[in-house]
């Protein structure tokens, strides 16, 4: 998190849109490591601010946690209601307990802890 510059910095990159046969979506490979929590457990993942992912992190460094995360956790979604019109959405079932959210944030605003009750990836055949 200490080596992230300002997106202002940088010319965007332009991923090509996965082929399905060597690259694939995050959210297909998600569904491939079998990934299960169970619904009443508490968050795993929290925010220490909830403004800070809009006003510092999208601002500035435009949204990364929608790009560290490889398993699209953290999106941001458009919310009239919001500061900015926007807010960040965590998407917790799809959690595979990398920790890079809690390593990579840039403003360390993310607490992530184990999860209730050894939920999960559960890769079968590994």
């Amino acid at each position: 998190h200490e080596c992230l510059k300002p997106a202002a910095q940088f010319t965007p990159i332009v991923y090509p849109k996965p082929d399905n046969t060597l690259t694939f979506d995050r959210l297909s490979s998600v569904f491939l490591s079998n990934t299960h929590h169970e619904e009443s457990q508490p968050p795993h993942l929290t925010l220490k601010d909830p403004s800070v992912p809009v006003r510092i992190n999208l601002k500035e460094y435009a949204g990364p946690e929608s790009r560290y995360c490889p398993a699209a956790v953290y999106e941001f979604v458009a919310d009239a209601a919001a500061e900015g019109g926007e807010r960040l959405q965590i998407n917790a079932q799809n959690c595979v307990h990398c920790k890079t959210c809690d390593i990579k944030d840039p403003t360390q605003n993310i607490v992530w802890v184990a999860p209730e009750g050894g939920g999960g990836p559960n890769y079968p055949n590994m």
